[in-house]
C-alpha cells in the first residue's frame, strides 16, 4: 500500500510511462542517446584530430611538430613513387583476401544454414566463432611457427616433394585469409538462414533445378550478405601491420604507418598517410551501401 508520500512520485512515473506510450523513436533516443553520442564525440573528434596533424609539419632539425598548415605531407605522397606502389599493392591484398574468404566461406555457410542438421550447424557455428575467442596475437604466432623453415607444414608436404612458401606474400595472404574467415562466414550464413524455404520450393514447383535454383535465386538473395562479410575483411586488412610485420618483410600501408608513427616519430605524415584507407573505405561503403550490403547486416 502507497503511503501519502509515494504519490507524487508514483504521479510522475506514471505521466512519463504516459508520455513515452507508443513513441518507439523517443524511446529508443533516450535509451541509446547518450552512448550513441560520446561514440560520435569521441569517433569523431579522433578522425577530426587526425585530420588536423596531416597538415602540419614535422621540424626536421629539431624532430618537433610545427603546428603550421601546410600541404607538404600529401605534395610528398602524391609525388613519391613508393607511397603509390604501397596503397596499391595493400588494397590489392585486401581484395585477394576478400574473394578468398567469400570463395572459402559461402560453401560453409550454406552448408550451415540449408544442409546440416541442428546439432551440426550448432556445432560448425561455434567452430566458427572459437577462433575470435583466441588472442590475436597467439594465432598470428602460430602461423609464424607453422611457415616457419622447420614448421610443421614443411614437414607435412616434405615427403611429398612440396615445400612451404614459407615468409613472405603468400604467408600474408593465408595468416589474413585465417584471421578474417569468420568475419565473412558469419553474415553469408544469417544472410542464407534468412531465405525463405517457400521461395526454394516454388523456384522447384516451376520445373527449376538445383543449379538454376542457386543461381537465380539463392545467390541474387545472398550477395548482399557477401558484400556486408567483405566489409569486414576489406576493412580489417587494409588497417593491419602487425600480421606482416611477423609473417613477412614486405611493406603495406599499416606498416609505413606505424613506422612513422613509431620510429621515425614523424605523426604528421603518418595522419596523411592514415587518410588514404579512410578513403578507400568511404569509398568501398558508398558501393556497399548500394549493393544492399547494410540491409543484411
Amino acid at each position: 500500500m502507497s503511503t501519502v508520500g509515494d504519490m507524487p512520485r508514483n504521479t510522475v512515473s506514471r505521466r512519463i510511462q504516459r508520455s513515452l506510450h507508443g513513441r518507439r523513436r523517443l524511446q529508443l533516443s533516450l535509451v541509446l542517446g547518450l552512448p550513441l553520442l560520446i561514440l560520435v564525440v569521441l569517433y569523431l573528434g579522433s578522425l577530426a584530430l587526425l585530420l588536423v596533424n596531416a597538415f602540419w609539419s614535422l621540424d626536421p632539425v629539431t624532430s618537433t611538430v610545427r603546428h603550421e598548415w601546410t600541404l607538404d605531407n600529401f605534395v610528398r605522397i602524391a609525388t613519391n613513387g613508393v607511397y603509390h606502389v604501397i596503397t596499391i599493392r595493400t588494397i590489392g591484398l585486401a581484395a585477394l583476401v576478400t574473394v578468398t574468404c567469400a570463395v572459402i566461406g559461402f560453401p560453409v555457410a550454406y552448408y550451415m544454414a540449408r544442409i546440416a542438421s541442428v546439432r551440426t550447424r550448432r556445432l560448425l557455428l561455434l567452430g566458427v566463432l572459437l577462433p575470435l575467442w583466441a588472442s590475436y596475437l597467439v594465432k598470428v604466432f602460430a602461423w609464424r611457427a607453422i611457415l616457419q623453415q622447420q614448421g610443421v607444414l614443411n614437414w607435412v608436404l616434405e615427403p611429398l616433394g612440396i615445400k612451404g612458401p614459407g615468409y613472405g606474400d603468400v604467408a600474408t595472404w593465408l595468416v589474413f585469409t585465417y584471421l578474417w574467415l569468420p568475419y565473412m562466414i558469419t553474415p553469408i550464413y544469417a544472410g542464407l538462414e534468412r531465405i525463405p524455404n517457400s521461395m526454394l520450393e516454388a523456384s522447384s514447383d516451376l520445373g527449376a533445378r538445383s543449379g538454376p535454383t542457386f543461381r537465380r535465386v539463392v545467390l541474387p538473395l545472398a550477395f548482399p550478405a557477401v558484400v556486408a562479410g567483405s566489409i569486414f575483411t576489406f576493412s580489417l586488412t587494409m588497417g593491419d601491420y602487425i600480421a606482416p610485420a611477423l609473417v613477412s618483410s614486405t611493406q603495406f600501408l599499416g606498416n609505413v604507418i606505424q613506422r612513422e608513427v613509431g620510429t621515425s616519430n614523424n605523426l604528421p605524415l603518418a595522419a596523411a598517410l592514415a587518410i588514404i584507407p579512410i578513403i578507400v573505405m568511404i569509398i568501398y561503403l558508398i558501393v556497399a551501401r548500394r549493393l544492399g550490403a547494410f540491409e543484411a547486416l
